[in-house]
């Protein structure tokens, strides 16, 4: 199992590396299109439609990046739009993990589904937008989301007493929620400083939110976004707990499917680009 994951870390990020660094913008919007579209097929798979249905839904979310690039809302300057999605998220996902898994097994299936879809679609969107926000901010949020689900398994591990959500996801507590946002507070720092020695770090979220909303302004902001990295993961594993289901597909060798892999970025990155703009002066 271990050397499965090893191996297929190491092709997708042979895949991702290039179309992350590409002096370009349409490799890595090619490439995660196709993730999010697999995710998708898992998406309708979970929410129990047929093989057929499932793939069709991956297929309509991919022809939606498709018309999004031809239409040029990719290239669109961050609005306040986007806290449409990430309101759906935190409204939302908030009442889906208070009323548990059987409560979400009894939702007509038809809304759960297209909801899904269209959040996943706009998931994507906000990560084409964010590269082209630049490099720095588009790694500073994938950094972020990251160092939040690092820290919390460390954190959970060596001081983990209260559970988080035990009918959910037995495995996470209070403790590495905590640890993992003080890993989030402790990247931004290190980046922000960086960001005054190194050019190529200039530019990512941690210092727009603080010349944008001031320190505690961003600490909040900080908090907005690993939490909802938490309720990105906690909706995913109550969606698998209330189908029966271990992981989202076996697309991925030792790690399961997309979904499992992309769950916490789904609510973080339209929030990261809607406070982007939350941060960015108005032009005059």
């Amino acid at each position: 199992m271990l050397a499965q994951r090893v191996v297929t870390a190491l092709v997708l990020l042979a895949l991702l590396l290039p179309a992350l660094f590409a002096p370009v913008a349409w490799p890595f919007q090619a490439f995660t299109l196709l993730l999010v579209a697999a995710a998708g097929w898992e998406w309708g798979r979970l929410c129990g439609v047929g093989f057929v249905p499932a793939l069709a839904a991956g297929a309509a979310i991919a022809g939606a990046g498709v018309a999004a690039i031809a239409l040029g809302w990719v290239d669109l300057a961050p609005g306040i739009g986007w806290w449409l999605p990430g309101a759906a998220w935190m409204v939302g996902g908030t009442l889906a993990l208070a009323a548990g898994p059987h409560a979400w097994q009894r939702a007509p299936r038809l809304p759960r589904w297209l909801l899904g879809a269209v959040l996943l679609w706009a998931a994507w969107l906000a990560m084409a937008q964010a590269r082209t926000l630049g490099l720095p901010f588009l790694l500073s949020v994938f950094l972020l989301v990251w160092m939040a689900d690092i820290a919390a398994y460390a954190g959970g591990r060596a001081f983990g007493r209260r559970k988080l959500a035990p009918s959910i996801s037995p495995g996470k507590s209070w403790e590495g929620a905590v640890s993992g946002l003080i890993g989030v507070v402790l990247l931004a720092a290190a980046w922000i400083w960086a960001d005054g020695q190194l050019p190529w770090a200039r530019g990512s979220l941690y210092a727009r939110l603080l010349d944008g909303l001031g320190l505690a302004g961003a600490l909040v902001a900080l908090a907005l976004l690993v939490a909802m990295s938490v309720v990105g993961d906690l909706c995913e594993s109550l969606v698998k707990r209330a189908c029966g289901a271990k992981d989202s597909s076996r697309l991925l060798p030792g790690h399961g499917g997309m979904l499992d892999r992309i769950d916490a970025l789904l609510p973080v990155f339209p929030l990261a680009v809607a406070l982007a703009a939350l941060a960015t002066p108005a032009a005059p």
